[in-house]
């Protein structure tokens, strides 16, 4: 599947996929980069200086009561709830996407899209810690890409775009999201052909 395009001249030309964010980017099969392969990516930033977003998908081993408690933050919730891994850079960055708060005015939060919201200030953290909503996922880290480097690999036919929904990032196991993103396009992910595999640069 190749998301490329020919210009009036007849050479390949990436079209510009730019609108990424907010949505999800969902790795396909050949991309077998480590950091990737499999996942499903909450685009927040897409421009003509580069893209930013989290992965979705991978747990880590670290507990959300831990990450709180280094932070002088109390956790109310599940002693148990993990944090996940948005990606590879940008690790000492704390980010939370959750169901709609009733926050004071706070700022340092926005709604990406209808029923998803992103919290990075600390007064909204530590409200969040205090009562933790129902839908929420916490992360440490981030997926970043240069000038241009996002539009190549999606034109490559390296990422499918998707639309982000409270259903899947919150509601389906992670271990899930993979295919049923596949599956919310119309598209069973066993039925994809595996190109030649592709190894991100980041």
């Amino acid at each position: 599947m190749m998301f490329s395009q020919q210009n009036q001249d007849g050479d390949d030309a990436v079209r510009d996929f730019r609108n990424t964010a907010p949505g999800i980017l969902i790795a396909m099969p050949q991309l077998t980069d480590p950091n990737f392969e499999k996942t499903v990516v909450l685009m927040l930033e897409h421009n003509d200086k580069g893209a930013l977003g989290l992965v979705m998908n991978r747990p880590t081993q670290i507990r959300v009561e831990e990450i709180m408690q280094a932070l002088e933050m109390e956790w109310q919730g599940d002693p148990n709830r993990m944090v996940f891994r948005g990606g590879p850079v940008m690790n000492e960055l704390g980010w939370a996407i959750h169901q709609p708060f009733p926050f004071p005015s706070l700022e340092g939060g926005v709604e990406l899209v209808p029923g998803i919201h992103l919290s990075t200030a600390p007064e909204r953290l530590r409200l969040l810690g205090l009562r933790p909503p129902e839908r929420m996922v916490f992360l440490l880290g981030a997926a970043g890409w240069g000038e241009g480097q996002l539009d190549w690999e999606i034109g490559e036919g390296v990422w499918m775009l998707g639309q982000a929904t409270p259903e899947l990032l919150f509601d389906t196991p992670h271990e899930n999201m993979w295919e049923q993103a596949f599956r919310e396009q119309g598209i069973d992910p066993n039925l994809l052909s595996i190109h030649p595999e592709y190894r991100s640069s980041d």
